[in-house]
C-alpha cells in the first residue's frame, strides 16, 4: 500500500508499462524488463512502480470506470486513469506537465456505484466471471476476490546450502526482512521493499523467490536421495530446484522443455543452487519421451495452463486471449498426461499440476486419464485455494503406476 503519490516520471512509467501489456500484447515482466533497464531505480521506486501497475491491471475495468475510459485508451488517456487510482487510494494527483482531471463529484458517484457491483469492484472480466461461476460455483466469489488482491513475496530456503533461520539471520544484515510462512518449512516473506536480487544471500544460492504454494506443489513430489525423478515440463525450473533440494544431490534429476531458453536459465539456476544433480534435455519430438519410457520413480507434470490461479502475481492474464486459448490449452494438458505417464515406472509417482483453480484443468482431468489408464490408481489431490491459503492457486494429483500397461 502506498502512502504518497507517485513522482511524474515514475507514472509515466506505468503509463508506459501498461500500454505495452494492453495495446503491444507484451507480457507483464517483458514489459517491466522493457521499461526498467537502463534506469538506476531505487528498490522502494521499483517496488511502487510495480505495486501501482499490478493493482491496476488486477482491477483495470474498475478503475477505467473511475476514470470514464476505456481499457483500449490507456496510451491517450492514462494520466486520466493514474488519476482516478490515486483518487481511489486518498493520494494526491501526480504533478504531471500534462494531465486529464477528474471532476470529484463524478468520480464519487462513479465509486459507489461500483461498491454495488461486486463483480466489477474485484476487478473481474465478464468472461472470467462466467467461467468461474460455471466451474467454481458458491467458492467463485470468494477466490474472485482474492485473486484481486496484491501478492506477497515468498522465498524458498535452499536447504543445500543453508537452513531457513540462518538465510533469515543473513537477510536481516543485508536489509531484507522476513518471517516464516507456517504450514510451508521450505518459506520465508519478504516484508520489506528491498532488491532481493541484489543481496549477497541470492548471489550465493541460498535462496529462489518462488510462491509458498509453488513450493507446496514440488513438496508434494516426496523426491528422495538416490531416485531417478523426471520434471517434464520444467520451464525455468523453480520445481525442479526444490526436487533437487529434496535429493540431496543424490539421484538423477532429468529437466526437460520445449524451449532450449528456458532450460538455459534453468542451468545457471542449478549451478547458483549447487544443485549438480540435475540434468537438463530438450524435447525435440515424441521419441524423448519414448526413449525414457518406465524409467522414473517420479515424474512431475506442471503442465501449460490458463495460469487463472496465478492472477495476482500475473494479472495481465485477464486481458489477454485467454477465453480463446483454454480449449487449446485443456486439448494440450490432455495430451501431455497421456504421452508422458509414459516415463513413469511401475510403482513410481505420477503428479499432476497447474497453476489453476479451474476444474476443467484440474480433476476432470486426472479423472479423465485414469478412465482411460487403469494400469493408474489415485492416490490423492488438492487444490490449493488463493482465499484459503493467501497463496497464489495451485493444483495437484498424485497416481501411482500399478502395472506395465492395462
Amino acid at each position: 500500500m502506498l502512502n504518497a503519490s507517485l513522482s511524474p516520471s515514475s507514472t509515466e512509467l506505468v503509463i508506459n508499462v501498461l500500454a505495452m501489456v494492453l495495446e503491444e500484447g507484451k507480457p507483464l515482466d517483458r514489459a517491466y524488463s522493457h521499461h526498467f533497464s537502463g534506469l538506476k531505480l531505487a528498490p522502494s521506486e521499483q517496488a511502487r512502480i510495480t505495486y501501482v501497475t499490478g493493482d491496476l491491471l488486477r482491477r483495470l475495468n474498475f478503475y477505467c470506470h473511475l476514470a470514464d475510459i476505456s481499457t483500449d485508451e490507456i496510451t491517450r488517456m492514462g494520466s486520466r486513469l493514474l488519476n482516478a487510482w490515486h483518487m481511489a487510494n486518498q493520494l494526491p494527483i501526480p504533478k504531471l506537465q500534462y494531465t486529464l482531471a477528474i471532476e470529484e463529484d463524478d468520480f464519487n458517484q462513479r465509486l459507489e456505484a461500483a461498491k454495488q457491483q461486486e463483480v466489477l469492484f474485484d476487478g473481474c472480466p465478464e468472461w472470467l466471471n462466467t467461467l468461474g461461476q460455471q466451474q467454481l460455483g458458491d467458492d467463485w466469489a470468494k477466490e474472485r476476490a482474492a485473486l484481486a488482491q496484491a501478492p506477497k513475496r515468498y522465498l524458498r530456503v535452499n536447504p543445500l546450502k543453508t537452513d531457513r533461520e540462518d538465510l533469515a539471520k543473513r537477510l536481516a544484515k543485508e536489509g531484507v526482512e522476513t518471517r516464516e510462512v507456517p504450514g510451508v518449512p521450505s518459506a520465508l516473506e519478504v516484508i520489506s521493499d528491498a532488491a532481493l536480487f541484489r543481496t549477497e544471500c541470492f548471489k550465493q544460492g541460498l535462496f529462489e523467490q518462488q510462491d509458498a504454494g509453488s513450493q507446496h506443489v514440488a513438496a508434494a513430489v516426496g523426491a528422495e536421495p538416490g531416485m531417478r525423478v523426471i520434471d517434464a515440463c520444467a520451464g525455468a525450473g523453480g520445481k525442479t530446484l526444490a526436487i533437487a533440494a529434496q535429493m540431496q544431490g543424490k539421484g538423477r534429476l532429468l529437466a526437460m522443455d520445449v524451449e532450449q531458453w528456458k532450460l538455459d536459465n534453468l542451468k545457471q539456476r542449478a549451478r547458483r543452487a549447487g544443485a549438480h544433480n540435475v540434468e537438463t534435455r530438450i524435447i525435440a519430438s515424441s521419441k524423448t519421451i519414448k526413449r525414457l519410457k518406465l524409467s522414473a520413480d517420479r515424474v512431475l507434470l506442471d503442465v501449460p495452463c490458463s495460469g487463472l490461479g496465478v492472477l495476482k502475481r500475473n494479472p495481465d492474464a485477464k486481458w489477454r486471449d485467454t477465453p480463446e486459448r483454454l480449449p487449446v490449452l485443456v486439448e494440450l494438458q490432455k495430451e501431455i498426461l497421456q504421452s508422458y505417464s509414459r516415463m513413469v515406472k511401475v510403482d513410481g509417482i505420477l503428479i499432476y499440476a497447474t497453476c489453476s483453480i479451474m476444474p476443467q484443468e484440474n480433476r476432470q482431468q486426472v479423472d479423465a486419464f485414469l478412465a482411460a489408464n487403469p494400469h493408474f490408481s489415485f492416490i490423492d489431490d488438492e487444490t490449493v485455494s488463493v482465499a484459503d491459503s493467501g497463496f497464489d492457486g495451485f493444483y495437484l494429483a498424485r497416481m501411482k503406476r500399478t502395472a506395465i500397461s492395462a
